[in-house]
């Protein structure tokens, strides 16, 4: 008995070789190698150039997916609009007022 490397089932083996138990498990398998080669490799892209806030030009990290920085993708305003409105609600008002 060998325990498949994608569902961790124990199965029996066709050959000695064999590491999935079907082919589904395969199929899943090859397709995350392949999705975690493709990330490493846009990472890698990301790291060699300098990325910069669509907003306050500062440098984006190549971890970073968005074209703004987390400080402009937030807008302050709004926080505070959220806060007040949380208050109100909490010492019994209600949203519209």
């Amino acid at each position: 008995m060998k325990s498949c490397q994608w569902c961790e089932n124990a199965f029996v083996a066709r050959v000695k070789y064999q590491i999935y138990c079907s082919d589904s498990c395969r199929e899943g398998a090859t397709k995350q190698k392949i999705a975690d080669r493709y990330a490493i490799a846009r990472r890698t892209r990301l790291m060699s150039k300098t990325r910069l806030c669509a907003s306050c030009k500062l440098p984006l990290s190549a971890y970073n997916d968005e074209e703004v920085c987390q400080a402009c993708l937030v807008n302050p305003k709004d926080v505070r609009k959220a806060l007040k409105e949380i208050k109100s609600i909490s010492r019994g008002g209600s949203r519209n007022e």
